[in-house]
């Protein structure tokens, strides 16, 4: 039996198999309500046989997007549009999790194809929140530093989107804390200069990424699992490392987290990352192996076997497929019959299976 079609239990929930599609933004959405494009996008990739359909991130509150046009998750609207998309990757036999997430300094943004530009607040845009008052870049609107009141409200926000997945129906959600996004943004040191007490040391860096953490895990409920997104290292001399990596994923292990989905970069432009078919992996590993927590490997994972020697060699214990199923939603059948492996198709397919 193949590894990457065996199926894998995260507290009281199987997933039925360990093809993970990884949130990706399609910046599509009005007013954070997903609409036709996503009920397609998301619908098609279930129907092509992944196992977990992770919903792409979606901001905790509105100064919480990267662009207007992001996904959100603060408004009983936003719940409605969603039922549809959860009732259709469910009746292809998927798991539907969400991706909660707050943009920090990234913030206020056109969207990537036209340019993905800071937006200025007499367009329409807004000053985003941040650590520290450090712009992204030169193109991007200048933050402002957040007091203790703002970490609380954002806290509260997560704590409310948390609760609102729950009523969506999300067997799972995931807290976005990579890619230069705010709770990234206070882990590094290249863009959390603080000297209260969630700046400076290590502790103090990590203490409001686990304070929403420890929020979104007390109102979980206990037989469903919650996901951590990281970036392992910044790629940037002096930033995020694989240490304090390890003491984060000890940390989130301690406090009742599931799984940690193992990323990298996205914190300053200009970081030379040596992309690269599973380059990645390597962090996944040492994570998995130093720590026992159960990992995602995601990057540039785009063949069958590939992703089959990630599992064997007890690197991962899932895969979290990204830009390869944009190009083929039905990646997983494939991957199946490359492998070997006998797995349903959708009745309506079924004159086609090779």
């Amino acid at each position: 039996m193949s590894k990457l079609f065996s199926p894998i239990q995260l507290r009281g929930l199987t997933v039925k198999n360990r093809i993970f599609m990884s949130p990706m933004c399609q910046y599509s959405a009005h007013d954070g309500i997903l609409n036709d494009w996503h009920r397609v996008h998301y619908g098609g990739r279930a129907v092509g046989g992944a196992g977990l359909v992770m919903i792409e991130a979606s901001s905790v509150s509105p100064e919480g997007r990267i662009t207007p046009y992001d996904s959100g998750i603060w408004s009983a609207q936003q719940v409605e549009a969603l039922r549809p998309i959860i009732a259709s990757i469910r009746e292809q036999g998927a798991t539907p999790g969400i991706q909660l997430a707050h943009a920090g300094r990234k913030g206020s943004c056109t969207q990537p194809w036209k340019g993905g530009k800071g937006i200025s607040l007499k367009d329409g845009g807004w000053q985003p929140p941040a650590p520290s008052a450090i712009p992204f870049s030169a193109d991007y609107n200048m933050p402002v530093e957040m007091s203790r009141a703002d970490i609380d409200k954002v806290t509260a926000e997560f704590a409310a989107s948390t609760k609102l997945a729950l009523d969506a129906g999300f067997e799972t959600v995931e807290i976005h804390m990579a890619h230069g996004y705010l709770l990234h943004q206070f882990l590094s040191p290249l863009s959390n200069h603080r000297s209260d007490s969630y700046g400076g040391s290590l502790e103090n860096r990590m203490r409001f990424p686990m304070q929403v953490a420890q929020t979104v895990r007390d109102l979980w409920p206990d037989d469903k699992p919650v996901m951590v997104r990281i970036s392992a290292t910044d790629w940037v001399e002096g930033g995020w490392d694989m240490a304090g990596s390890l003491a984060l994923v000890r940390r989130l292990k301690s406090i009742g987290i599931d799984m940690v989905d193992v990323s990298s970069g996205g914190l300053v432009p200009g970081a030379v990352i040596p992309a690269a078919p599973g380059y990645q992996t390597a962090f996944a590993a040492e994570l998995r192996r130093e720590t026992g927590m159960a990992i995602s490997a995601v990057g540039m994972i785009t063949d069958a076997v590939q992703a089959e020697h990630i599992l064997v060699t007890q690197q991962a214990d899932v895969v979290s497929i990204a830009r390869e199923l944009l190009r083929d939603p039905y990646w997983p059948l494939h991957a199946a019959k490359k492998l070997g492996v006998d797995i349903p198709w959708p009745p309506q397919y079924q004159r086609a299976k090779p």
